[in-house]
This record gives C-alpha cells, sequence and structure tokens, in this order.
C-alpha cells in the first residue's frame, strides 16, 4: 500500500487587497444575486466571468418549483460565456452569494456539479481558470483552477482508455 496525499492551496484576501480590476469583477458577481430568481430558498447566488479577451458575462441561480430543474450560478454564467463566446476561454470566476440577511461573510464554494462543469470548461480550452469565492469578510481565492476544489476528479481523459 502507498498513500496519496493531495494539497490544495487557497489564498485568503478581503476585499480592498484585490486590484481595482478584480473588485470590478467581484461586484459584478456580487450585483447579479440581486437578479437572481430565488423565490424557494431565498438563497441568492451571482458568477461573474472574465473572458481572456476583458469580455465580463454575469449570471446568476435560477430555481424552479420542480427543484432539479433549477440551475446554479456558476453553471449559467459559464454556459452563457461558452454559448456566446465560444473561442473566447474564461480567465476568472468569481461566485457570491446572499440570503435574506445579506451578504454571507465566508464565501460559499461551487456545488458538485458546478466543479464538474468548470473541470470540462478548463479541458474545452486548456487552461485553468482563476476562481475566487466572494465573503463580506474574507474571499477565497484559487489560481490554480478546479481540480484544487475536485481531485480525484473525472473527465474525458478516463473515456479515452482501454
Amino acid at each position: 500500500m502507498r498513500e496519496m496525499c493531495l494539497h490544495t492551496s487557497v489564498k485568503v484576501y478581503t476585499y480592498d487587497e484585490f486590484s481595482q480590476e478584480d473588485r470590478e469583477l467581484i461586484d459584478a458577481a456580487r450585483n447579479a444575486t440581486s437578479r437572481s430568481y430565488a423565490p424557494y430558498s431565498k438563497f441568492n447566488v451571482g458568477a461573474a466571468v472574465r473572458l481572456a479577451d476583458g469580455i465580463v458575462v454575469t449570471g446568476n441561480n435560477q430555481e424552479n418549483a420542480a427543484y432539479p430543474s433549477g440551475l446554479c450560478a456558476e453553471r449559467t454564467t459559464l454556459f452563457w460565456a461558452n454559448a456566446q463566446y465560444p473561442d473566447t476561454p474564461i480567465d476568472t470566476l468569481v461566485i457570491a452569494a446572499r440570503n435574506e440577511n445579506g451578504e454571507l461573510g465566508i464565501p460559499i464554494p461551487p456545488c458538485g456539479a458546478c466543479r464538474q462543469v468548470i473541470l470540462e470548461v478548463e479541458k474545452r480550452y486548456n487552461r485553468a481558470i482563476r476562481i475566487v469565492l466572494y465573503g463580506a469578510k474574507e474571499c477565497y481565492v484559487i489560481e490554480d483552477g478546479i481540480k484544487a476544489l475536485l481531485p480525484l476528479c473525472f473527465d474525458s481523459d478516463f473515456l479515452d482508455k482501454e
């Protein structure tokens, strides 16, 4: 037997420590929370991506009374960006959330389904996406892409194995 050790590096920032460009993208995700449709959970999530050419795309969660039919902010944003700009890779993804009491102090991570979609987008463009998880008290930055949050991931490489 042998043991593998998986390591994830997360940098912790406050909002004020980010560059102006990053704060603008964070603010776009924060603003997107106000446009989400979350009448059941009252949990509003917004996402924003900056494409390699500087274009910013935002999205938010969209709920449905038949819960599995809704869609998370991350997937809404990534799918729209890929549909409208299919040849432009994504540099940075920001996720922000609030509930009925306001913005969350500690950031939320993407769910498992969103992590899998982020992995596919990284594979599509053959590059890691910088991920910023916004919280009013602190923000987490994952520079190395989704594999830091999804170790031992399943992707199309396994489909090509004999």
